[in-house]
């Protein structure tokens, strides 16, 4: 038996019973109790591998995938419970695109790069680039699901405009790095895969990359960008 088929058994086995004592009953027959006597004894035997019906699991895999298991179990429910657009009665299409990719930027499977134009509460044409992925672990969407406040570019995002004040910003992320001083325009590299996000409407957005405006009523221009990385993790 190779590796895989070794794993998929002891899954197997972990799912169906619910302790390591259970599993070690289920190997032991009637014949084996009576001429032992013993139960403990025969749970003994079925451990060592003397006894049994079945595959010979140690305790120590057993428990070890247990946990594992429980663990991802835990992981997974805690991801749908902090989907923040779950639930909301979201009417703009703005509002529910971004929901449609919270769950697989949270997962790092997509990386969506949000570029909005708007006023800001002073008036002033702003514009920005947004690592939707960096804001959601840093920030909580409730406000701007539920329409309490509207997502706006920050100096601290991928990139920050003021229209008003020429004031132009722009730093990496965890997800990606600027690159600023390209003569033909902003480009931002995907760390996971070093694949380059061209921003530029006039250009191909880039290997595994795709561009998106979205008509919206909350903003004067949105784009979204979404990069799918491709290296094996």
């Amino acid at each position: 038996m190779d590796r895989d088929d070794g794993v998929d058994a002891v899954d197997n086995i972990v799912t169906q019973f619910s302790t390591y004592e259970d599993f070690l009953d289920s190997q032991i027959t009637t014949v084996d109790l009576y001429y032992l006597e013993d139960e403990s004894l025969a749970r003994q035997l079925v451990e060592l591998g003397y006894r049994g019906t079945g595959e010979v699991v140690k305790r120590e895999d057993f428990e070890a995938r247990k946990a594992a298991i429980e663990i991802a179990r835990l992981a997974e429910r805690t991801q749908k419970k902090t989907l923040t657009s779950a639930g909301k009665d979201l009417q703009d299409n703005f509002l529910k695109a971004l929901a449609v990719r919270e769950e697989d930027n949270r997962n790092g499977k997509v990386s969506t790069v949000i570029f909005i134009r708007d006023k800001n509460s002073h008036g002033q044409e702003i514009s920005g680039y947004i690592d939707y992925a960096h804001r959601l672990k840093i920030e909580d969407f409730e406000v701007y699901f539920s329409g309490k406040r509207r997502l706006l570019p920050k100096p601290t995002d991928l990139s920050f405009y003021n229209w008003d004040s020429h004031i132009a910003v722009w730093n990496s992320t965890p997800n990606y790095q600027v690159i600023a001083d390209n003569p033909e325009g902003l480009l931002f590299k995907y760390k996971r895969d070093r694949k380059i996000l061209n921003v530029d409407p006039k250009s191909s957005p880039g290997d595994n990359s795709t561009r998106t405006p979205i008509q919206t009523e909350l903003y004067i221009q949105v784009v979204l960008f979404d990069h799918i990385s491709r290296r094996k993790t």
